[in-house]
């Protein structure tokens, strides 16, 4: 009994002093730790990196939309009457000016019209003559004058009444263009050939370039401005903004917008496929390497700087323009030195060493 008490008592006696040692004994604190790895990492050279100083300047942005080409202007030929088609002047791809004849549609029945209002002219015509004699000396009434003078001018129109209706049987060019169809042969013969389709003429001097463009790009986009537009071929062709639409399209809720381009020999077709580069308002931007661009911690695209003191920074960008070889941002000051080798190894508020690009390359 005696000696489970003084095993007890030894028990207690050693885990009080166990427990005692934490509180005497010296131990490190979370800030000596913190000390002792500041002192060594002061001790340790800081992380280099190649640094590029970048300048703010105007920009002109260009608005590279996916189009295609029309012609200026496309009209069917019709005939305005019936008959028989006895000549068609033209074929697919004839070139044509203003006023060339390109079918022919003969009727006897308009050419005896014609003959019998010239004739019915001539009768008036001497009627007349015979009669102003007659009046001039009192033999008729000078109210006879007046009937006679009213029936050659019913019978001069009558004649022109019939040489118009002849006349529609000659279809002609409305203006210079190319026949891109032909849809009768000659031998057609149809007295219900008035509004018949006869052939298509488009005019490809200017040619067009339209393109749709969202209603988030439309502004910039004015008249006048001029632009480039690269063909499907390898082509390439300068030509103004001739239309900019103020009203959007009801199914794709865009925009049309037209750019002329001269097209003097026809060289570009109609309907072929476009892309066209409108410039817009110059902004103020800053061009970087792609490769420079990061992500901050929390998500955010930019570029990591460093300060006088060699401090890493974050600078959130927006991107104004992608090319081949760089981008054009806006958000980052002028001056500032941008990381371009390296950024991805270092954090904001980083101590590193900043050497010009072409330094930190050379020494890799």
């Amino acid at each position: 009994m005696k000696a489970s008490r003084i095993t007890a008592l030894g028990l207690v006696a050693a885990a009080t002093l166990w427990i005692a040692s934490g509180h005497l004994l010296p131990r490190d604190s979370a800030e000596s730790s913190a000390a002792i790895r500041t002192s060594e990492a002061e001790g340790q050279k800081p992380f280099r990196v190649g640094v590029s100083e970048t300048s703010v300047v105007p920009h002109t942005r260009k608005l590279v939309l996916s189009g295609h080409t029309e012609a200026d202007r496309k009209v069917t030929l019709t005939a305005r009457t019936g008959g028989v088609l006895t000549e068609l002047r033209v074929r697919r791809g004839s070139q044509v000016k203003t006023g060339d004849v390109i079918a022919i549609l003969s009727d006897e029945a308009r050419e005896s019209q014609v003959a019998q209002a010239k004739s019915l002219v001539m009768q008036r015509q001497a009627e007349l003559e015979a009669k102003r004699s007659l009046i001039a000396i009192g033999a008729n009434p000078k109210l006879d004058m007046v009937s006679l003078q009213s029936q050659l001018d019913a019978a001069k129109a009558a004649l022109a009444t019939a040489e118009a209706e002849l006349d529609r049987g000659v279809i002609r060019a409305p203006w210079a263009g190319v026949i891109s169809d032909i849809s009768v042969e000659v031998g057609k013969a149809a007295f219900s050939f008035a509004g018949a389709d006869l052939g298509t003429l488009v005019a490809l001097d200017p040619t067009l370039a339209v393109v749709e463009v969202s209603e988030r790009k439309l502004a910039g986009i004015t008249v006048g401005e001029m632009t480039e537009v690269r063909l499907i071929t390898g082509e390439t062709a300068r030509g103004k903004v001739r239309f900019v639409s103020k009203t959007a399209s009801q199914t794709t809720r865009t925009y049309r917008i037209e750019i002329e381009l001269p097209n003097a020999d026809g060289a570009i077709p109609d309907g072929i496929s476009a892309d066209v580069a409108i410039p817009l308002a110059p902004v103020a931007a800053s061009s970087v390497p792609r490769s420079a661009l990061t992500f901050s911690s929390t998500g955010d695209l930019g570029v990591r700087t460093v300060d006088a003191d060699g401090v890493v920074g974050f600078a959130p960008v927006n991107v104004i323009e992608d090319e081949q070889t760089a981008m054009w941002v806006g958000g980052i000051a002028d001056g500032a030195r941008v990381i371009v080798q390296g950024q991805d190894f270092v954090r904001e508020g980083q101590h590193v060493e900043a050497v010009p690009v072409a330094e930190y390359s050379a020494s890799r």
